[in-house]
């Protein structure tokens, strides 16, 4: 097989070439552009990342294309109608970062609870007081998930070996899936009203641009924690802010701010060209969420861990070979 593989590190052309032996690759570490379609003319695959657009006009100059490999969740940079014509078969990443979120999660869960970044900022002052350092256990705490989907019920898992008691909102109520994790589905009224720490696991739409609002942030539970590892417009940070000064929250965890909706793909936040477009750190220093004290802020930095990014990988590798044994995967399926 010829394979060209499109805005690759290094290190990631020669994890390829360690595991794709046999085959004749080709890297390149920009996005496809048209000035490249000669040199691959006669390629049965193409990987590559968000930035590539294969337009009906690229994929036709490729007439020995197979398949598309993104080594991404998202596939709108591909013309799929154009694919089902040519009985291209395109393979996504569908997920790659599940547990590994709900790890950075309790990070920020345990660094709150604990007071881990006061601790740690005192002691390298040569500062071993312990006053204002008092935290509290999970042990017993309400732990309420807003999408219990794939990252939600890593939570979920994590949080049953805290013994803490979870309940979840969704639209969509799975009873089994409540039974083996022993959560109840409540109202979002109801979560907010009765759990000690609210953490948000649903993907942001229209339906759940500001899901949290000044609103519905009244009616918090009073000294509860809010963590978001989600995405930035899920909550109004207006509304977040008037929690905090008010004292219905008695801090927050936050990795992703809102502004930030432009994101697609996590994995953007390491491509040269996002880094370009957008520059997060100036996002996060006119944020006045900065300046809280009970508030911590990482630069949505959850996803990114060595396995996670190596699972993309992996994954990808799976789906090539996947279409050379006829034992495909993690196809995306088009109308």
């Amino acid at each position: 097989m010829k394979i060209a593989f499109f805005e690759l590190e290094l290190w990631e052309q020669a994890y390829f070439q360690e595991r794709l032996k046999g085959h004749k690759l080709f890297f390149f570490n920009h996005e496809l552009t048209d000035k490249d379609l000669g040199k691959i003319k006669g390629f049965d695959v193409i990987g590559c990342f968000i930035y590539s657009h294969l337009t009906a006009d690229r994929i036709n100059q490729l007439p020995k294309l197979r398949l598309i490999a993104t080594m991404s969740t998202g596939f709108d940079h591909i013309d799929l109608e154009v694919c089902k014509q040519r009985k291209i078969i395109v393979c996504n990443v569908p997920s790659y970062g599940e547990n590994t979120v709900a790890e950075h999660t309790f990070a920020l869960i345990l660094a709150l609870s604990r007071k881990i970044v006061d601790s740690v900022g005192r002691t390298k002052q040569d500062d071993f007081s312990l006053h204002g350092l008092r935290g509290f256990d999970l042990k017993g705490k309400t732990i309420g998930i807003i999408g219990p989907g794939h990252i939600g019920q890593h939570v979920m898992r994590i949080a049953r070996g805290f013994e803490m008691d979870c309940i979840a909102y969704s639209h969509h109520h799975d009873k089994k899936l409540a039974k083996l994790f022993q959560f109840k589905y409540v109202t979002l009224d109801f979560l907010l009203q009765n759990s000690d720490i609210i953490t948000i696991h649903c993907p942001l739409t229209s339906e759940t641009k500001h899901l949290l609002n000044i609103q519905n942030i009244k009616k918090i539970k009073k000294g509860a924690y809010l963590i978001n590892t989600a995405r930035g417009d899920i909550v109004e940070t207006k509304a977040l802010m008037y929690a905090l000064e008010h004292k219905i929250l008695a801090g927050a965890g936050i990795d992703v701010l809102e502004g930030e909706s432009s994101l697609k793909e996590e994995k953007e936040l390491l491509h040269k060209q996002f880094v370009e477009k957008r520059d997060l750190e100036l996002v996060l220093e006119n944020h006045a969420l900065l300046r809280e004290h009970n508030v911590i802020i990482t630069p949505h930095n959850a996803f990114n861990s060595k396995e996670a990014l190596m699972r993309i990988l992996d994954v990808t590798i799976e789906n090539i070979q996947g279409v050379i044994k006829k034992r495909i995967r993690n196809q995306v399926k088009t109308n």
